[in-house]
C-alpha cells in the first residue's frame, strides 16, 4: 500500500477539474493506493465518497498567488497529518523542500511560449505579461524543486526540459469514453434551442473559454472566407463561451474578439453558447460536423480527444502537440493563417471520403488514451521514488 497526497488546489477551470474528475475514480479502484486529495470547497461538492480516497478542503478558491502562499505555508502540515508518503502537485507549482518525495505535474505551456509573450505585448496587456513572467519564474523553479516532473505530452515535455534545464518525463493524459458519454441528460434548453435553427448548416465547434492562446481571432477571421466560398450554405461556428471579459475565467480581455466579429460582419455565423455542462458535452460534439482548434500553444488539448471519440473530423493548428495527439485523425494549418484554416475545413466539407477517413481514424486514435494507464504510470513513478528514497536512507 502506498499513500499519495494529491494537491488539486489548482483545479479551478478547464483541464484541471477534468483531470481530477477522471483520476480520482481510477485511484479509488486500486487496492494498493490510499489517496488524500486536497481541493477547493467548490469542487469538493462534485465528488461522492470513494473507497481508498479521502478529501481535504482548503476553503474557497484563492487565486494563483493565494494558492501558492497557502501551499508553501500550510501543505507540509497537511502532509504530515495525512501520513502520505509521496506528494503529487498538479498545478505547475511545486512545494519547496517537500518533506516527502514529490511528483510535479506541469501543464501550462504559456511560460515557455514566445508566441504568447508576443501576443500579450501586441495587445498591450503588460500586466498579464509581467504576471506570466513572474509565475513562469516560479514554475521553472518548481521543476527544479520536484523530484520528478511530468508533462502530458512528449512535445511539451521536450519544451519544458529545454526551458528548465532538467529532464521532464511525459505521461499522456487519458480518456474514458464510457464515462464521457455515460450521462444521458440532454443539453440544457438554452443551448439545445440554438442548434435546430442551424440544422442545414455546416456546423463547426470549438470548446474553450475565451483566452488569448487559443487564438480565437484567427478562427473568427476564417468565417467570412468560408461564408464567401460556400454561397447558399449556412456556416455556423459554435463556441462554449461568450466573447465578454466578465464571463470568462482569468483576466483575458475579449473585447478585441467581439469587435472583430462586428467588423467582419459574421455575427450571424457565430453562436456563443456559453459554458456547457461537462456531462452534456458529448451531445454537443455529436450535433456538429467538424472540430476546429486554432490554438498557438498547447500541452495536451482534451477537447481534441473528446472530438475524435465523438467521430468528428479535426482541423487543428500545426503544433507538434496536436500532431502527437491526433496523428492522421486531423488535418493541419499554419497557426496564424485564417485562409489555410478555411481551406482545410473546405477540404473536409467537399470530400465525404476524407471526412469519413478522419472520423474513423479519430475513433481509433481516441482509444489510445487511458486514464487507467495514466494512473498506473503515476503510481509506478511514486513507487520508484520511494524505493530510491529508501536506498538513500
Amino acid at each position: 500500500m502506498i499513500r499519495l497526497f494529491i494537491n488539486g488546489l489548482a483545479a479551478s477551470a478547464g483541464a484541471g477539474p477534468t483531470y481530477l474528475r477522471n483520476v480520482i475514480p481510477q485511484l479509488a479502484r486500486r487496492t494498493d493506493v490510499q489517496a488524500t486529495v486536497l481541493i477547493s470547497a467548490e469542487l469538493r461538492q462534485e465528488f461522492v465518497e470513494f473507497p481508498n480516497v479521502s478529501f481535504a478542503e482548503a476553503g474557497a478558491s484563492r487565486g494563483v498567488v493565494g494558492r501558492f502562499v497557502f501551499e508553501q505555508t500550510k501543505l507540509r502540515d497537511l502532509l504530515r497529518r495525512s501520513g502520505s508518503e509521496v506528494l503529487v502537485s498538479t498545478g505547475n507549482f511545486a512545494l519547496r523542500h517537500s518533506p516527502v518525495p514529490q511528483i510535479l505535474l506541469s501543464g501550462n505551456s504559456l511560460y515557455v511560449s514566445a508566441d504568447f509573450y508576443r501576443d500579450v505585448r501586441k495587445r498591450r496587456d503588460y500586466t498579464l505579461w509581467i504576471d506570466t513572467r513572474i509565475k513562469g519564474w516560479f514554475a521553472r523553479q518548481s521543476v527544479r524543486w520536484a523530484d520528478v516532473t511530468v508533462a502530458p505530452s512528449h512535445a511539451f515535455a521536450e519544451d519544458l526540459s529545454q526551458w528548465a534545464g532538467k529532464n521532464v518525463l511525459s505521461v499522456h493524459h487519458g480518456f474514458d469514453r464510457d464515462l464521457f458519454t455515460s450521462d444521458s441528460t440532454p443539453l440544457p434548453d438554452s443551448i439545445q434551442n440554438q442548434l435546430p435553427e442551424s440544422a442545414d448548416a455546416l456546423k463547426l465547434l470549438f470548446v474553450s473559454h475565451y483566452n488569448y492562446y487559443r487564438n480565437f481571432e484567427t478562427l473568427i477571421r476564417a468565417l467570412p472566407i468560408l461564408r464567401d466560398r460556400l454561397p447558399g450554405k449556412k456556416v455556423r461556428l459554435f463556441l462554449t463561451c461568450h466573447l465578454a471579459s466578465s464571463q470568462n475565467p482569468g483576466s483575458y480581455r475579449a473585447e478585441t474578439a467581439a469587435s472583430l466579429v462586428s467588423t467582419l460582419g459574421v455575427r450571424d455565423n457565430l453562436v456563443e453558447l456559453g459554458s456547457v455542462p461537462y456531462r452534456s458535452l458529448h451531445h454537443l460534439y455529436r450535433a456538429c460536423h467538424i472540430y476546429v482548434s486554432p490554438a498557438y500553444t498547447e500541452t495536451f488539448a482534451h477537447p481534441l480527444v473528446e472530438a475524435m471519440s465523438s467521430g468528428l473530423p479535426v482541423v487543428a493548428s500545426d503544433l507538434p502537440v496536436h500532431r502527437e495527439i491526433c496523428g492522421d485523425a486531423g488535418i493541419y494549418f499554419p497557426r496564424f493563417s485564417p485562409d489555410a484554416l478555411a481551406d482545410r475545413v473546405l477540404q473536409i466539407h467537399d470530400s465525404p471520403e476524407l471526412a469519413e477517413k478522419l472520423s474513423t481514424s479519430g475513433l481509433q486514435r481516441a482509444c489510445d488514451f487511458s486514464w487507467r494507464q495514466h494512473v498506473e504510470r503515476l503510481v509506478a513513478l511514486a513507487q520508484e521514488l520511494l524505493r530510491s528514497e529508501g536506498k538513500r536512507n
